[in-house]
C-alpha cells in the first residue's frame, strides 16, 4: 500500500489551464493545500504562503542543480545575494533607465505604422529580451537564441521534461561562455556592462566562476519571460479599462502603484517551489520532509481574506497609502529572503514601457473578438494580444 495521498486536483487538466486564475481561485477555496502527481503539494492561501516564505529554515529553496542565488540556502544565499545585490541598485537602474528608455520609444514608434499590433509577438517579447540583451552588454544578435531559449526553458518547466531541461542549460553555459571569452581576450575593464561586472564579483574573496555566472544570467534570462508576460497583462488591462488608461495619462506618479496593483490581480509568474526539511502541518495538512510544495502566487494575491474585493484594482498617488490598502501584502514579486533579486530592473522596465506606450498614444483598444488565449503553468499572460494605437 502505498503511503502517497489521493490526487486533490490536476493541475494539467484543460479547465484549468483554460482559466488558470478562476481555477486557483477555486482551488483557495475548496482545498487551499492540495496534492497532484504533477506539483506535489500546492498551497494557495496568502497566510499560509506567508508563513512558508518566513521560516526558510523548514522551507528550503535548495535546488538539485546548483542555481546561484535563488536555488540556495543561507547561510550560501546570504553571501551571493549579498555581492549580487549591487547589480540592481538605484544608481545602476538611474544609469541604465536612458537606454531602457530610448529602446522603448524606438519600438512604440515602431508599432504606430501600424493599423493592427500584435502586442505579445512585435513589443512585449522583443522588449524584454532587447532590454536583458542591452543591460548583460550582450549584441543585438542575441535576441533570438534568448528568445527561443526562453519559450523552450518555459516548455520544459511545464512538461517537467529533465533531460531537455539539462540541454537548455547546456546551450545557455554556451552562450555564457562566449560572452565571458569575448571579455577576456579584449579585456574586461574595457566593457562596462553587468557581464564585465559580475566576471569581477566576488564572494568572500573568490571571484565567481564562470559556471557560476552561467547560473546568474541563466536565472535572470528565465525571469524575463515573466516580464513579457506582465506587460502582456499591463497592456490587456489598459486596453479593456479606457477610463484607467486615460488616469494614468493625466497622472503618470500613479503608474509604479498601478502596474503592481494590475499585476496583484492577474499574476505573471503562477509560483514557485519549496522543500520541506521536516514534517510540517499546513493548512489542515501534515506534509511529510523531504516533499515539494508549489506555491501559487497567483492565488495568494487574490485571496478575499487579505485583499477586499481583490477582482477591484485600487491604486493610490501615495505609497503609504498603497501600502496600507494593497501593496503590503502584494505577493508578485515574492517576499522574504528569497524575494526578487531582480525586481528593481522589472519595475523599470515595466514603468518606462507603459509611460512610453501612454505619451505617444491617446487610445490603446482591444481589436479582438474574444479574450486573448493565455499562457499556461508555469506562465500566466496573454499568448497573443491584438490592440490598435491611435
Amino acid at each position: 500500500m502505498s503511503d502517497k495521498p489521493a490526487a486533490d486536483w490536476d493541475p494539467r487538466d484543460a479547465s484549468v489551464l483554460g482559466d488558470q486564475r478562476s481555477a486557483y481561485d477555486e482551488m483557495r477555496e475548496r482545498c487551499p493545500v492540495a496534492h497532484s502527481d504533477f506539483l506535489d503539494w500546492s498551497v494557495f492561501r496568502h497566510k499560509d504562503i506567508v508563513s512558508v516564505l518566513a521560516d526558510p529554515e523548514t522551507y528550503s529553496s535548495a535546488s538539485r542543480r546548483r542555481a546561484v542565488p535563488n536555488g540556495m540556502d543561507a547561510p550560501e544565499h546570504t553571501l551571493y545575494r549579498r555581492a549580487l545585490k549591487p547589480c540592481f541598485d538605484r544608481e545602476q537602474m538611474a544609469t541604465f533607465e536612458p537606454r531602457c528608455r530610448s529602446g522603448a520609444i524606438e519600438m512604440v514608434q515602431d508599432l504606430l505604422t501600424r493599423d493592427e499590433v500584435e502586442f505579445v509577438s512585435e513589443f512585449a517579447q522583443p522588449f524584454s529580451v532587447e532590454t536583458l540583451c542591452a543591460f548583460l552588454g550582450w549584441p543585438q544578435d542575441a535576441r533570438e537564441q534568448l528568445s527561443v531559449w526562453i519559450h523552450d526553458n518555459q516548455q520544459a518547466a511545464f512538461s517537467h521534461d529533465r533531460e531537455t531541461g539539462k540541454t537548455l542549460a547546456l546551450a545557455f553555459i554556451g552562450y555564457v561562455k562566449d560572452a565571458l571569452r569575448v571579455r577576456r581576450e579584449t579585456g574586461v575593464g574595457t566593457f562596462d556592462d553587468i557581464t564585465a561586472s559580475l566576471m569581477m564579483t566576488e564572494v568572500e574573496g573568490e571571484p565567481l566562476s564562470d559556471d557560476d555566472i552561467a547560473s546568474v544570467l541563466r536565472n535572470w534570462t528565465a525571469g524575463h519571460g515573466t516580464v513579457a508576460a506582465a506587460l502582456g497583462i499591463l497592456a490587456l488591462y489598459l486596453a479593456e479599462h479606457q477610463d484607467v488608461q486615460q488616469q494614468l495619462r493625466d497622472e503618470p506618479a500613479l503608474l509604479p502603484a498601478a502596474i503592481d496593483e494590475i499585476l496583484r490581480g492577474d499574476g505573471p509568474l503562477v509560483a514557485n517551489r519549496r522543500t520541506t526539511t521536516r514534517e510540517v502541518e499546513i493548512g489542515g495538512r501534515t506534509v511529510g520532509a523531504g516533499e515539494t510544495l508549489t506555491l501559487i502566487w497567483i492565488a495568494a494575491n487574490r485571496d478575499g481574506r487579505v485583499f477586499d474585493n481583490p477582482d477591484t484594482v485600487r491604486f493610490h498617488q501615495d505609497h503609504e497609502t498603497n501600502i496600507r490598502d494593497r501593496g503590503g501584502n502584494n505577493l508578485v514579486f515574492g517576499a522574504g529572503i528569497h524575494d526578487c533579486l531582480g525586481a528593481p530592473l522589472a519595475r523599470l522596465e515595466m514603468r518606462v514601457a507603459m509611460e512610453e506606450l501612454l505619451n505617444c498614444t491617446s487610445r490603446i483598444e482591444h481589436t479582438g473578438t474574444q479574450p486573448p488565449s493565455r499562457g499556461v503553468y508555469p506562465s500566466n499572460g496573454p499568448e497573443a494580444l491584438k490592440i490598435r494605437l491611435s
